[in-house]
């Protein structure tokens, strides 16, 4: 299978990019930071290019790039994101714009060219949006724009996967927990600050709070990730899978 993988320089991105390359895949690895993509491609083989998911020039430049490089595309992968932590009522324009711009308007423009180009050359094809645990939940503190990016991801697969059924195109998107990842670690950073304690210490109340005691990997998260884009999971399509040791279920 010929997969893109947004924002896998790193992270989530990154494993499910491993991931497939392990499996026989060929995978074409993009990311806003091109050194992270060329070093995770040099790493396992793969084709790297450039692509800011703000950008539908970018977009669609990368898939042209990709097809040349691998071939026909048949899976895409949105991981790319971004995070912050800030309060409600602190919260200034410039980061919810950015939030919104990254996390939902990236999903809607690589999910709509990709569509378009598969539907235009009258090709099936898989969707996997990566969301997060926060697209089902609003009880958590200072991450009200996260949450609403995300809460609108969710929404957006479920309409994607609706209108795109009638072409053979799947859509569904992962709600990944407590992952262990860079992002995660600035994360630590800034909710100790707000909670005026040591990123050690939120450390350990994210793994109180997972019923399976300890923090998800990277790797955790690409498994499912590469599961829904196989054969195994032919006849899902719209499922918000989540993936996070229990810490939310729905």
């Amino acid at each position: 299978m010929n997969v893109l993988v947004t924002g896998a320089g790193s992270g989530i991105g990154e494993a499910t990019a491993r991931t497939l390359a392990e499996r026989g895949n060929e995978v074409a690895v993009t990311d806003i930071n091109e050194e992270s993509a060329a070093k995770v491609a040099k790493s396992i083989g793969a084709f790297h290019t450039k692509l800011d998911v703000t950008s539908r020039d970018s977009v669609r430049a990368a898939l042209a790039a990709a097809e040349k490089a691998i071939g026909p595309l048949e899976g895409w992968v949105s991981n790319a994101g971004v995070s912050s932590f800030v309060t409600f009522l602190d919260m200034p324009d410039k980061d919810w714009d950015l939030m919104l711009k990254v996390n939902l308007c990236g999903v809607f423009y690589c999910g709509q060219e990709f569509a378009r180009h598969l539907v235009a050359q009258k090709r099936t094809g898989v969707i996997v949006n990566v969301a997060s645990m926060a697209a089902k939940q609003g009880r958590i503190s200072w991450l009200s724009h996260y949450v609403a990016s995300k809460f609108g991801a969710l929404g957006l697969t479920q309409s994607m996967a609706f209108e795109l059924a009638p072409h053979g195109i799947r859509v569904n998107c992962v709600c990944p927990g407590y992952v262990a990842t860079s992002m995660q670690e600035r994360e630590l950073v800034w909710e100790g600050r707000l909670r005026n304690i040591g990123p050690e210490e939120v450390l350990k109340l994210y793994i109180k709070d997972t019923p399976l005691r300890r923090i998800e990997t990277a790797e955790d998260v690409a498994r499912s990730i590469v599961f829904l884009l196989g054969p195994d999971s032919s006849f899902i399509t719209g499922e918000a899978l989540s993936v996070n040791g229990g810490a939310y279920m729905d």
